[in-house]
């Protein structure tokens, strides 16, 4: 060990070439093309290899660029349903909760209406219309087919068949409106209502014992109980929003982006929100619409991140932060940021010119990006700089400094 840093204390020694010294053992003129000697710093492979020098090219990257800004989470209003009485009645039942999970078609809750029993008597004269009616079409056929018979016998008129044939037109004519009016009736009460069709009896498939009076308000689609404005014994109207579901597997982040980042800002462009229960873990996102105007007081824009929330671990009205892509950056010169080292007041880095020579090269910097720095002169791409160990090329630079002076 001691032999090792022996010999790069002697390398250390010939320090950054003098001007006007003569070419080392086995250099040709060559070197006279070399840049000058002050900025030259000369140190034999085994010294960088004891000494710990490497190097490494100058390579050309493209940075992704990005903006982080406030945001608050909400529930998809695309998915979001508020859910009303379809006709005036009072609150009997009250069977969902905020925070509960309701199936689509559940039954959140269950009203009382005169309107059952209006249209249930609607139904019923719709029935008994239909048993005379049919009653008249059987009649009318019978008489049709006497005078048919009978005009084929010689023994009946062509008119009394005519006429005959008319009046079961007319019976099947009403047949058909009664059975219609049946049927609208029925669909009103099942379908619309979602009652029995009669009150009491059997029981009918899809409505509850002892519910047979009452009408369901049910889930129009699966989702989440956001809110329940309603308890027993309340009047409702239907212009009243009873309850509000959302569908959380889906959830929208509201961000506030400044006005200078709209040019660039595109819908799809991936997004990645962050809040404060997963710090560290991003909920990617895309951009789903862009606002049409600024906020008056903080001249932002509002833009909607649409984002999948597996597990619902995103709840609506969390505070987050999202970071929005905006593309990529020009081409640029990288460098290790340890390869830069202040000489002289100025920033340089050291490129390798030879097996033992390296330049103390000027340059100008710009960006730090995960560990990297960016040269935007002075250093092209390709070339080999040192990295780790660069600072004791600086230390022999500033040696052979001093001691020229």
């Amino acid at each position: 060990m001691r032999n090792a840093w022996l010999v790069v204390a002697v390398a250390l020694l010939a320090g950054c070439a003098r001007n006007g010294a003569p070419p080392a053992a086995g250099e040709t003129n060559s070197a006279a093309a070399a840049p000058a000697a002050s900025n030259l710093v000369v140190l034999a492979s085994q010294a960088q290899k004891d000494a710990g020098v490497e190097t490494e090219p100058a390579v050309t990257r493209i940075v992704r660029q990005t903006v982080r800004v406030p945001a608050r989470l909400t529930n998809d209003e695309n998915r979001t349903w508020r859910v009303g009485a379809i006709t005036e009645g009072r609150v009997v039942q009250v069977l969902a909760a905020p925070g509960d999970f309701v199936a689509a078609g559940r039954p959140l809750a269950r009203i009382h209406s005169r309107i059952v029993h209006d249209s249930r008597a609607e139904f019923r004269n719709a029935q008994i219309e239909l048993t005379r009616a049919t009653e008249n079409y059987r009649y009318t056929l019978k008489t049709r087919d006497r005078a048919a018979r009978l005009y084929g016998l010689k023994a009946g008129s062509l008119e009394q068949k005519e006429h005959s044939e008319a009046d079961l037109g007319n019976a099947e004519a009403a047949l058909n409106r009664a059975k219609n009016e049946v049927e609208r009736s029925r669909r009103h009460l099942v379908e619309f209502l979602g009652v029995a069709e009669e009150d009491g009896g059997g029981e009918q498939p899809g409505i509850e014992s002892g519910s047979r009076d009452l009408i369901p308000i049910r889930a129009p689609a699966s989702g989440t109980v956001l809110t329940r404005n309603i308890t027993p014994g309340a009047v409702v109207t239907t212009s009243t929003d009873l309850f509000v579901l959302s569908d959380l597997s889906s959830i929208w982040a509201i961000a506030e982006v400044n006005q200078d980042h709209l040019p660039r800002l595109r819908a799809g462009m991936p997004v990645w929100v962050f809040v404060q229960a997963w710090p560290d873990e991003p909920f990617q996102g895309t951009i789903g619409r862009i606002g049409e105007e600024l906020d008056a007081a903080t001249r932002t824009i509002k833009v909607r991140v649409n984002l999948t929330n597996r597990g619902g671990r995103l709840k609506p009205e969390m505070f987050a932060t999202a970071e929005l892509s905006l593309g990529g950056t020009p081409p640029a010169v990288f460098v290790p940021e340890e390869s830069a080292q202040q000489v002289r007041g100025q920033e340089v880095v050291f490129v390798r010119i030879g097996a033992d020579r390296f330049e103390a090269r000027q340059v100008e910097t710009g960006r730090k990006v995960n560990g990297e720095l960016e040269i935007r002169r002075g250093v092209r791409a390709g070339e080999i700089v040192a990295t780790k160990g660069a600072f004791i090329l600086k230390s022999e630079c500033m040696k052979a400094t001093l001691a020229g002076e």
